[in-house]
């Protein structure tokens, strides 16, 4: 079915990354044109525009913990492609190491918020005032399943991906709606939210080479496979197609084989004359 995509501007930020990089891949595949936002990843940004070298794309370096450069971003597709009918908020930067919260500083609590809040809040902002002018638009915001299950050793991350989810998504596509409001032959302004479980990227290899991790974390999923940035990218052309999603707005969509949560313990963990 066409998505209707092809020609319209989409930006995707945090586009050197796995789940990042899929979804430029997977926008250039319908014909769209695509701004690449990376903040240190210039060399993959660089090999993607490479691959889809058939296709139009722009690259725009920024650190969208700052203002100024969230506002440049946009102003830089806007100066290149006239408008943005999209945004894709995909850049997130989190301490990947397990931290429980009563070992965490503030410096790191604050440092998350920023690279994964602030970064999204300042994103959409530029992006909105695009909208308001436009009156066309939608957002796809990538949250994680940190946001619903929860993720020991990194609350800091649930916290912010929570908010995402749940009351950012919700809260916004009513402002959406009145930004881009609908018209005969449109639906209106929307957002959604996409939560990727366990996901076949590059930072998790070193986790995802261990049987054991991977046993434990399939175990909690009716499809008991790990998730590829594909499967995200898929699920974001869909959503942002007006034509394939016209009437879905403010939904949270866990996309992670049927996940229902994760093992608290191990079952070598448990003492049965206790329980």
């Amino acid at each position: 079915m066409d998505s209707q995509l092809a020609g319209k501007v989409v930006v995707v930020t945090g586009a050197s990354g796995g789940i990042g990089s899929a979804i430029v891949r997977g926008f250039a595949g319908e014909g769209a044109r695509v701004v690449l936002h990376y903040r240190q990843g210039a060399s993959n940004v660089k090999a993607l525009q490479r691959d889809l070298q058939d296709m139009e794309t722009l690259a725009v370096q920024a650190d969208l913990t700052k203002e100024a450069d969230a506002a440049r971003l946009f102003a830089a597709a806007v100066k290149r492609f006239g408008r943005v009918d999209t945004l894709a908020a995909n850049a997130g930067a989190w301490e990947s190491t397990d931290v429980p919260l009563e070992r965490m500083t503030l410096r790191q609590w604050r440092t998350t918020m920023d690279g994964v809040l602030t970064t999204t809040f300042l994103s959409l902002r530029a992006f909105m005032k695009c909208v308001a002018k436009q009156k066309r638009g939608n957002a796809v915001l990538i949250a994680s399943t940190a946001a619903v299950f929860g993720e020991a050793g990194h609350s800091d991350y649930a916290a912010a991906k929570s908010a995402m989810a749940f009351g950012l998504t919700r809260s916004l596509k009513n402002e959406f709606a009145r930004l881009a409001p609908h018209t005969k032959d449109y639906c209106g302004g929307r957002v959604n939210c996409i939560c990727p479980g366990w996901t076949v990227v590059p930072r998790l290899a070193r986790k995802l080479g261990d049987h054991k991790t991977i046993r434990r974390v399939t175990a909690t999923m009716a499809l008991p496979q790990l998730g590829r940035p594909e499967d995200m990218a898929n699920a974001a052309v869909f959503l942002a197609s007006d034509r394939l999603a016209r009437h879905i707005t403010g939904q949270t969509i866990v996309l992670a084989g049927g996940m229902e949560g994760r093992w608290l313990w191990q079952p070598e963990e448990i003492d049965p004359k206790i329980v």
